[in-house]
């Protein structure tokens, strides 16, 4: 299986996300055939992506209703935001940290 990579053989192991040519049946029993391990992710998943957290923090301050007069206000807006979160890092990781418990708050 693995002469191609010039090492002993092995395992290859293939993460992919859920596109639908990576669920195809036909995809899968290739991979199957040719000897590897599909790890599929699951479906979007913002909580495995700590970016989106981020970004849904920045709508919610900066555009979630909002109406600005022009680009220049929105453009220093987000700057504003950004420029807030990189003076106050521990706001930033009390927020974006996953939950893992629910808040009897």
């Amino acid at each position: 299986m693995a002469e191609w990579l010039d090492d002993e053989p092995g395992t290859v192991v293939i993460i992919w996300d859920g596109a639908s040519w990576h669920r195809a049946r036909a995809v899968q029993a290739a991979a199957a055939k040719l000897g590897f391990t599909l790890i599929l992710l699951p479906a979007y998943r913002p909580d495995l992506n700590p970016i989106e957290k981020l970004w849904r923090w920045m709508r919610e301050e900066v555009t979630r209703n909002h109406f600005h007069q022009s680009m220049r206000h929105l453009f220093d807006a987000c700057k504003a935001f950004i420029d807030h979160f990189n003076a106050h890092p521990d706001q930033v990781g009390t927020r974006q940290w996953p939950k893992f418990r629910l808040d009897p708050k």
